[in-house]
């Protein structure tokens, strides 16, 4: 049985009102589902995991509660174990480590996808259609940039992934063109 997007949206919309913590989702989802066309992986399942693993955050952001409420809440609703292992290994607190390959492209979009929709927004085009991943890079390197983004924890994920950095930002980055309309990215291009 696959999972449902629509179920899966409908779940983000009732715990998150925040537009862009479910910009921030889209984005992951955008980035996840390529990563699954990549390895030949059901783009569903992995986009309905990555829509889901911070639909927690807004109504418990720290570090006791998230992604443990939300898991909780997921096996409320019948969500299998692979769902909800995943959820938890993208927060390297949990305790879980990353072994599928969902696993790892799960935390290795999550933080990419939010610093590739900040160095999109500061572009004069505020646009990622137009965004390299050599500008990601050094943006990477300016510190005050997204300064709450921890710089290891994106070269980790592409580590993870066993993908030079470059190209998992090029990768995300084209993962996330496909969707530059509803995550609001296409910008004056």
């Amino acid at each position: 049985m696959g999972l449902s997007r629509d179920d899966a949206w409908a779940i983000v919309t009732e715990y998150t009102k925040s537009e862009s913590l479910r910009k921030h989702m889209l984005g992951v989802e955008a980035a996840v589902r390529g990563y699954a066309r990549q390895f030949g992986e059901n783009e569903d399942d992995w986009g309905a995991v990555a829509l889901l693993h911070d639909f927690d955050y807004e109504r418990y952001p720290d570090q006791q509660n998230h992604p443990f409420r939300g898991v909780e809440i997921l096996k409320a609703k019948g969500y299998p174990e692979w769902v909800t292992r995943a959820i938890l290994s993208h927060a390297d607190y949990s305790g879980v480590p990353r072994e599928s390959t969902l696993e790892k492209a799960l935390y290795a979009c999550d933080e990419m996808s939010g610093f590739v929709t900040a160095a999109s927004l500061v572009r004069p085009s505020k646009s990622v259609l137009d965004l390299e991943a050599s500008s990601v890079v050094k943006r990477m390197k300016d510190k005050a940039f997204a300064r709450a983004v921890n710089r290891d924890d994106l070269r980790r994920g592409a580590e993870e992934l066993g993908l030079p950095l470059d190209q998992h930002i090029a990768n995300v980055i084209a993962f996330m063109r496909l969707r530059a309309d509803e995550l609001g990215l296409r910008g004056t291009l």
